[in-house]
């Protein structure tokens, strides 16, 4: 930890630490949540996980949009990012019908807006990837919101530019994933604006905690399908009818062991590199 870092803030996983007027320092724990509770019991090395994958599409992605991503700190969980001004939306896009996408669909046939064609089965694939806005909660649950909400927000202006960054990375990356064997079912985005205005990714991108990971040889419409994420932990939690409130319960060993290995499979499906060798060179994810 530089020792001009001041501490600013902690989030759910990341610590935020302040550099200097122009740059920050993201330091991923390994917290795990699940039904926005943080629960007692870390996963060794998810911190890890969410920065390499995080600075491998960064690397990736700079041709489509700009990123806040400036280095990588020989930990393997920090990275030093520019500030931004963060755009108050989380931006969601969505490839197949799951979660609260899937819901919203049961009950009224439209996901945020976007009517869909009738019949489709649980977790099957959409006719084309949707861009489906959510506010930003600080406590409890993001609400999904319509397009128009969202413009209200940000201006439709630039709420048309980030749908079609968001779409076009959610592309770019669905395809590098599916050649890997990982289905993206959906994921979530979040940008910022830089010093001159200009549309820039930050926060993560693309990791087990911001998507939904799908092992592309089970991929079975119709029913949930099993996943790199936090899925596994969420199952866990729910078998015990636990009331999804404070404090969440301990995760015993085999889950524990069961979540981090999901999730070193995933970084390792997708970024090609074994996860030891990231370990020991952060670096080898930004080649």
């Amino acid at each position: 930890m530089p020792d001009a870092a001041v501490h600013i803030g902690s989030g759910k996983v990341r610590e935020l630490y302040a550099l200097d007027e122009d740059r920050l320092l993201l330091v991923a724990s390994d917290r795990i949540s699940t039904f926005d509770v943080v629960l007692p019991t870390d996963v060794p090395d998810k911190g890890r996980v969410l920065t390499g994958l995080s600075a491998f599409w960064f690397a990736r992605t700079r041709d489509l949009c700009p990123n806040h991503l400036l280095g990588l700190g020989e930990d393997g969980r920090s990275m030093e990012c520019r500030r931004l001004e963060m755009l108050p939306i989380e931006c969601v896009v969505r490839g197949y019908l799951a979660g609260s996408g899937w819901k919203d669909y049961r009950e009224t046939g439209a996901v945020c807006g976007h009517r869909l064609p009738a019949g489709l089965p649980e977790s099957e694939q959409l006719p084309e990837p949707i861009f489906t806005p959510a506010t930003k909660a600080h406590e409890g649950h993001d609400e999904n919101i319509t397009r128009d909400e969202a413009a209200d927000l940000v201006g439709r202006e630039r709420l048309d530019e980030v749908e079609r960054t968001a779409l076009a990375l959610y592309r770019f990356a669905a395809d590098r994933a599916a050649a890997r064997g990982i289905l993206i079912a959906d994921t979530k985005l979040e940008f910022g604006l830089d010093g001159d205005g200009r549309l820039v990714l930050g926060d993560e991108v693309f990791t087990p905690d911001s998507s939904r990971f799908w092992p592309a040889d089970r991929y079975r419409p119709g029913v949930p399908q099993p996943s790199f994420d936090k899925q596994f932990v969420r199952d866990y939690c729910e078998q015990l009818g636990w009331d999804k409130s404070p404090p969440g319960p301990e995760l015993p060993p085999d889950v524990v062991a069961g979540t981090r290995a999901r999730y070193v499979e995933a970084f390792e499906r997708l970024t090609g590199i074994r996860f030891h060798a990231y370990v020991r060179d952060p670096g080898v994810v930004l080649a």
